[in-house]
């Protein structure tokens, strides 16, 4: 229990802070992809639909922890991509841990048993391993037999090494509530704790069929959550956001709560959508209209109801509200009446599809900086011949 008290103590006391000092909009996690390469292709991701110059990008390790002294949350979650094939991962984690950061990696653990040796146990440093449920459901979710076995493998080795391991579930629909409480019955077996969030539907993911809507997720969770009474599943959540998925809460998502630094930049206006660049942390939160973003004000946010947009939300409302993020805590999530409101979708404004045309433009400045280090080094060759 020493670990995840230090933990939340930690966090806890940063928001305290922040709401202390007046600021209306800060960062409580950074989502650091120093690459979007993977190893795997994974039908609902829409994180690796990129041509291969760009899928060879990588952040450096300095650029990293740049990011993470200029964000200044408490906490970088590092996805991808898959952040182990990055030659430097090792590294990278070693400054942030430095740095006092708790460093969630996110990983398909196909490479971890074989990458251990690079990494240290940390009360900063946390494995979460994608699993999308139990075998049969997770082998297909991320098209390749056998990936369920090599994750179940890795996480026993993590943990027999002495790392603190946790895995995360990408959730779809038509994975029916039985299952995904016998996914989390594993879990417990496993000694792992486990987030959940309902998949974000992608516009460039390859499957498009099998997202959910808001009331099928509050109807699924809530069957879910019954299915757990008197069970002892480890959520990584808070009580507040996984009464949210259950229809309990009312919220509005908190964009900036989770911003993404990846090889672009700073990417507007959150993880999931990627609608323009800003150069530095500060122009992010000048430059961005969050005021157009969220359920009910844009298409693209209609369905979302994904941990990295309102966990940060049920984080501030916890804080603001104490007392109900405690009667939560301990009666449990409601599964049965009437549910909150839902946001009013009538105003929202339609969808812009600008992937296309902000990828060309990637394009166009890598091969500008391959024409001027090409230049260079000819240049360099050149006075050395001379």
């Amino acid at each position: 229990m020493a670990i995840p008290f230090f933990k939340e103590m930690r966090i806890g006391g940063y928001l305290i802070k922040q709401k202390l000092l007046g600021r209306k909009r800060y960062p409580l996690v950074l989502m650091l992809e120093p690459l979007f390469r993977c190893n795997l292709a994974c039908v609902g991701c829409g994180k690796i639909d990129y041509p291969d110059a760009i899928l060879n990008r990588r952040m450096t390790a300095q650029e990293c922890w740049d990011a993470a002294d200029e964000c200044g949350a408490p906490m970088v979650a590092i996805p991808g991509g898959e952040p182990l094939i990055h030659k430097e991962i090792g590294e990278i984690v070693r400054g942030l841990v430095a740095r006092k950061k708790f460093v969630s990696l996110c990983t398909n653990a196909l490479l971890l048993e074989k990458k251990l040796d690079l990494f240290e146990p940390s009360p900063y440093l946390f494995f979460s391993v994608h699993l999308d449920g139990l075998k049969e459901h997770h082998d297909k979710a991320v098209s390749q037999k056998g990936v369920f076995d090599r994750a179940v493998s890795a996480i026993k080795a993590a943990k027999a090494r002495g790392f603190t391991v946790n895995v995360n579930a990408t959730i779809f629909d038509g994975h029916p509530a039985e299952e995904i409480a016998k996914f989390l019955d594993l879990t417990v077996e496993l000694g792992v704790g486990v987030s959940m969030s309902p998949g974000y539907a992608y516009e460039r993911a390859p499957d498009q069929e099998h997202f959910l809507n808001r009331t099928k997720t509050k109807k699924l969770f809530r069957d879910v959550f019954a299915m757990g009474k008197g069970k002892k599943w480890n959520f990584m959540h808070s009580g507040l956001f996984l009464d949210f998925l259950a229809g309990n809460q009312e919220y509005e998502c908190t964009p900036w709560g989770m911003p993404a630094r990846n090889i672009f930049g700073w990417q507007k206006p959150c993880y999931l959508l990627g609608e323009g660049y800003a150069k530095t942390f500060k122009e992010l939160m000048d430059t961005t209209d969050w005021e157009t973003y969220g359920t009910g004000k844009y298409e693209k946010c209609a369905d979302c109801m994904a941990h990295c947009g309102y966990e940060p939300t049920a984080a501030t409302a916890a804080i603001n509200n104490p007392l109900k993020a405690m009667w939560v805590s301990l009666r449990g999530i409601r599964t049965t009446g009437p549910m909150a409101p839902e946001i009013d979708m009538s105003k929202q404004r339609p969808a812009q599809y600008i992937f296309s045309a902000e990828v060309q433009k990637r394009l166009s400045e890598i091969r500008k900086d391959e024409a001027a280090a090409a230049q260079e080094k000819a240049a360099r060759k050149a006075s050395t011949a001379a």
